[in-house]
């Protein structure tokens, strides 16, 4: 019913919870909600990580993928000062919730030639959003002295489809 990686402290609890949620017939929008709202009171500590893996790595941001089954994925990012995502959307819903530092999110719309910055969010610990296509356009930047992890629950198997990322944009941005 899934494949986990170790036992992880509140894994277990929030896949359970989450496998729910993700059970109903509700579309996506509404189950990144849903899901959403279960992670603000079950949001786990940044031990859910092993000491190893919270260090993160110099050269790029890490995801750790702690949970993968049909419906969701679960998946830490480990973001080093400086880290940062490419601007892009995702091949389905996502909800994160910051378990240390901050997490500087860019927001975007997507118009003919370019793209438009809609909007500037600083992340905090203890936060927690999601959102589902289309309208996820986004980057994510760790702009502290400090590394910063998150939480991630993502509307797709990521034991079968290798990254959350559906398409990379790289158009002026105005």
């Amino acid at each position: 019913m899934g494949t986990t990686t170790l036992a992880r402290p509140g894994l277990a609890e929030l896949i359970t919870k989450a496998r729910t949620l993700t059970d109903r017939s509700a579309g996506p929008r509404e189950t990144a909600f849903a899901v959403a709202d279960m992670l603000r009171e079950r949001l786990p500590s940044p031990e859910i990580l092993t000491e190893e893996e919270r260090l993160g790595d110099p050269g790029h941001y890490v995801g750790h993928t702690l949970h993968a089954e049909t419906a969701f994925s679960v998946v830490a990012v480990v973001w080093r000062p400086g880290q940062r995502t490419v601007i892009h959307d995702h091949v389905a819903w996502c909800v994160f919730g910051v378990l240390q530092g901050v997490e500087y999110e860019t927001l975007y719309r997507l118009d003919t030639d370019h793209l438009t910055e809609i909007g500037r969010t600083a992340n905090q610990v203890g936060e927690v959003s999601g959102f589902a296509p289309p309208g996820d356009i986004h980057r994510v930047h760790n702009t502290g002295d400090s590394t910063a992890i998150s939480l991630h629950i993502y509307g797709a198997d990521l034991g079968v489809t290798p990254s959350s990322i559906r398409r990379v944009y790289d158009l002026p941005v105005r």
